[in-house]
């Protein structure tokens, strides 16, 4: 039997850029010939894709064995069945949100394996909008199969008498050992850009619009300047998306513009753009853009730490709970709605000390429980500059896992471990509404058994 992590992993397996990157490795190895060894109805596993997904499971630390190579295989299975059995109950991915999360994951690539575009292609020995196109299928399968399981898991809850019964049943020995868990909180308080800062970088892209309409080439000025990653590999080009698929502002000058104009600088979250037009087809639009950032000023930094300076204040004389300032005041939309609080992939406000980021690590080694930092500088992973204050709540020792400490954990133990037996139970009767072959090379996994 997998562990719960193991299981988890082997049903996330359609995850595309973590295997694609093992992909990449495979394909600097010795040539394997590549063969279909799945299908199921209109769609196939070829032996290579099942390598990929196999050798970046082994690179996430996990023992080689072939009862793992046949658990991945058998997800991959599954994951085409979703997608077909997702195609005959008319499920719709729209095609923006297609081509946005293929942006995502062609820049999460590009960054996770550290190699040019240029280096890129010559791993894959294909272009760069070969390898895009390759993964946009893969992208539409993976979401298409992600809704499909929403859709059998989505009325499945837990009740507390379940969570007891799942916790009872694992043998005393086998109960998980946990290290020491800490809650932690944070408020985080973003550097306001001034007026001059933001006129600078207007100025600049306004000095590249006057470059593009003088004729220099849009392509090549995104590639110098942009800070847009995907710049460097797309020109800037966002390719065609839907309504919906890109924030307000940057949609809302996409539906002004007619085909081939070019924008003036305008904002959005992400910082100032110019945009070109490129095409409109109904409620899609191509469209390329040139992104820059205003950086805040040291006086702009400065002006937020002394908003947090007294946020603090009023929280220590108890004027107002910490949980009540973060909703408030906290520019940090990941942990505003939860009071502050950094939570596990569960959802859970304890947190294992070895999974937290190393800057919280160090900051709460030198405090005491319930005392909040003074106002500390921070950045983003965006890049936007300002400062946080943070709260040590609680820390929990090193223990074996209970129902008191660990609540959180076992209730999400417990409904994966339902939602999985759904799936299982929905995979034997779907199999029989599609048509499943399996190369005899692998009859050992016992997949349709």
């Amino acid at each position: 039997m997998k562990t719960g992590n193991d299981k988890n992993y082997l049903r996330s397996i359609s995850a595309v850029a973590g295997w694609l990157l093992a992909a990449a490795a495979l394909a600097q190895q010795p040539i394997m010939v590549d063969k279909i060894i799945a299908k199921v109805d209109n769609y196939i596993v070829l032996k290579s894709e099942l390598e990929g997904a196999y050798q970046n499971y082994i690179v996430q630390g996990n023992s080689p064995s072939e009862e793992a190579r046949c658990e991945i295989f058998n997800s991959l299975i599954m994951n085409k069945l979703m997608v077909a059995k997702a195609e005959i109950d008319s499920i719709v991915i729209a095609d923006g949100q297609v081509d946005a999360n293929t942006e995502q994951r062609m820049n999460m690539i590009l960054q996770q394996s550290g190699n040019s575009p240029e280096q890129l292609q010559k791993i894959y020995g294909k272009s760069l909008e070969d390898i895009k196109l390759e993964l946009r299928d893969q992208v539409r399968e993976q979401l298409l199969g992600r809704e499909m399981q929403s859709t059998i898991t989505k009325d499945i809850t837990i009740t507390p008498a379940e969570v007891r019964k799942f916790f009872n049943k694992i043998p005393p020995d086998s109960l998980p050992y946990y290290n020491s868990d800490v809650e932690i909180a944070q408020i985080v308080r973003l550097a306001q850009v001034s007026d001059v800062q933001k006129e600078a970088v207007k100025n600049t892209l306004n000095e590249y619009r006057r470059r593009i309409l003088d004729g220099e080439n849009f392509n090549d000025l995104a590639r110098q300047y942009s800070e847009d990653p995907s710049a460097q590999y797309n020109g800037g080009e966002m390719g065609y998306v839907g309504r919906g698929a890109m924030v307000p502002q940057y949609e809302g000058m996409a539906f002004k513009l007619k085909k081939g104009e070019l924008s003036v600088p305008f904002e959005s979250p992400f910082g100032f753009h110019i945009m070109q037009l490129l095409d409109r087809r109904g409620n899609e639009y191509a469209s390329r853009h040139i992104l820059l950032s205003a950086s805040p000023s040291t006086e702009d930094v400065q002006r937020a730490q002394r908003f947090l300076d007294s946020l603090r204040t009023q929280i220590v004389t108890d004027s107002m709970k910490f949980e009540q300032a973060a909703k408030e005041f906290s520019d940090d939309e990941g942990t505003k709605g939860r009071g502050g609080y950094f939570t596990d992939a569960d959802g859970g406000t304890k947190i294992s000390l070895k999974d937290i980021d190393p800057v919280i690590y160090f900051t709460i080694d030198t405090m005491k429980v319930g005392q909040i930092t003074k106002p500390i500088p921070y950045r983003t992973d965006t890049g936007k500059e300002g400062a946080r204050i943070l709260y040590f709540k609680n820390k929990i020792s090193p223990h074996q896992a209970n129902l008191r400490d660990d609540w959180h954990r076992m209730q999400a133990a417990a409904l994966g471990e339902k939602r999985d037996k759904a799936i299982d139970k929905w995979f034997v009767k779907a199999r029989h509404d599609v048509f499943i072959d399996i190369d005899p090379e692998y009859k050992g996994c016992k997949i349709l058994e």
